[in-house]
């Protein structure tokens, strides 16, 4: 379903999101979490995506089999790093003949394998230009949609870990707009000051595309350090951190603690009118289960 006509349906969009194993073993067992979760009929469901070749792969299998053996709704993130024009559009064309509806258009980051790696020699330099191409691609009319692909942007509630101007920063992500954007993800966050901070601050810069916003629940503390170094220094606050140490070793303490400050963080984000909320699961159904149970939601038909 093009995001557009998602968008239409639900007044809270609820999503999740994935990233493709590495292995076959851990492909089935992802799969049996991602049918946990379509009993929950989220809005739609994405899959991250890394520029290497094996990586670039197996998001193109993931996409392609939930889209063929689920009731879900995939979107596969796409970058704009390691890519010239043809490789772009023929991802494209797989995805489009595949009935793929929507598309996360992103700026991505080199494999660490490319250490040095010159960004300079890719087609697109910017999310924007990305953002451009794929509108492109829809004015060729080879979907099967007329409207083309739905197209989605990242946002950054704490700032861009590149542009340190928050200035600059709302011109760049109104240029992915302008340039053809459907809708703006935002990065993990655990402040709702930033989240709604950042939406008022899109709403002045004339950015008036629903924006979703994107959440993590903590469930152990190696991978509350590893999202901190993959969102370049994502912020947590002392009240989160306070509530971690008083768990000490304990893991299970660590995963309820979590969870329980993440419902509260949606909570809060549906009372002040959040468009949407998308999961980072860490491949994992468990915390996002107990989240929608807390909060007494089946799917997002349900969201008052």
């Amino acid at each position: 379903m093009h995001i557009q006509d998602i968008f239409a349906k639900s007044k809270t969009t609820l999503s999740f999101e994935f990233f493709p194993p590495k292995t076959e073993a851990a492909s089935e067992k992802l799969f049996q979490t991602i049918l946990q979760l379509e009993a929950f009929k989220p809005s739609f469901v994405s899959v991250t995506y890394g520029a290497g070749g094996s990586t670039r792969e197996l998001t193109h299998d993931l996409v392609v089999r939930i889209r063929e053996n689920t009731s879900l709704d995939p979107v596969p993130h796409l970058t704009c790093v390691c890519h010239q024009e043809d490789d772009i559009a023929s991802i494209l064309e797989r995805y489009a003949a595949a009935g793929v509806a929507n598309i996360l258009a992103l700026g991505g980051d080199p494999p660490a394998t490319l250490g040095g790696y010159d960004r300079s020699k890719d087609a697109f330099q910017h999310a924007a230009d990305l953002v451009a191409f794929i509108q492109r691609f829809n004015r060729s009319g080879t979907h099967p949609d007329p409207r083309g692909f739905g197209i989605g942007v990242a946002g950054f509630p704490e700032g861009h870990p590149a542009t340190p101007n928050r200035m600059m920063e709302m011109d760049y992500l109104k240029a992915k707009v302008d340039a053809g954007a459907d809708y703006i993800c935002t990065q993990l966050f655990f402040d709702n000051h930033d989240f709604f901070d950042f939406r008022e601050r899109c709403e002045l810069a004339g950015i008036h595309v629903p924006i979703i916003a994107g959440v993590m629940p903590i469930t152990s503390l190696s991978g509350m350090a590893r999202m901190a170094e993959l969102a370049a220094g994502a912020r947590y606050p002392a009240k989160l951190l306070k509530a971690l140490a008083r768990c000490g070793d304990d893991a299970d303490a660590v995963s309820r603690v979590g969870i329980h400050y993440a419902t509260q963080q949606c909570a809060a984000l549906l009372d002040g009118g959040v468009r949407g909320i998308h999961f980072y699961t860490l491949n994992q159904s468990d915390a996002t289960r107990e989240i929608y149970a807390s909060l007494g939601l089946r799917d997002s038909e349900t969201v008052a």
